[in-house]
């Protein structure tokens, strides 16, 4: 089934692309929501008109990530977990944690933009890229040391 995005998800593209998605994922999710029109003439007609309000919008959005990955970038957050003896976290360190971390410093991030590809088990120094937006992932620096 053809519909047309009505806002940019992830997964399938962005504002005012026409793309074929199944047709449960788009009677149940993408229309209900509002996610998606159909790709009738109709609507493409619509959104032709609409493209311009689109293209302003994505362009706000991109300038305010860019703005937000200026403030993140280069960051050095730390984190004090409880290790072992032989200096093996009893936890990890995740997501959660990295969020919370930020938001200490006054920077609200959700923690589906922390790019975590595992839980941090081990006390050291990480990179860890947090997306903004959906080419910008400025990368901050996550230190984990033993709690005192």
């Amino acid at each position: 089934m053809k519909v047309i995005l009505t806002e940019t998800i992830k997964s399938l593209g962005i504002i005012g692309s026409e793309v074929d998605v199944k047709p449960g994922y788009a009677r149940n999710y993408l229309l209900p929501q509002q996610k998606a029109v159909p790709a009738t003439e109709a609507n493409r007609r619509m959104l032709e008109h609409e493209k311009e309000k689109f293209e302003l919008q994505m362009a706000k959005e991109k300038e305010s990530a860019q703005q937000m990955a200026k403030r993140v970038e280069n960051i050095s957050i730390q984190i004090p977990a409880k290790v072992s003896e032989d200096d093996r976290l009893y936890g990890s360190v995740s997501e959660r944690d990295i969020t919370e971390a930020l938001s200490k410093l006054g920077i609200e991030v959700e923690k589906r933009m922390v790019l975590l590809v595992e839980p941090i088990k081990t006390l050291g120094t990480f990179q860890v890229p947090i997306r903004v937006y959906m080419d910008i992932e400025p990368e901050i620096t996550v230190e984990v040391v033993p709690e005192e």
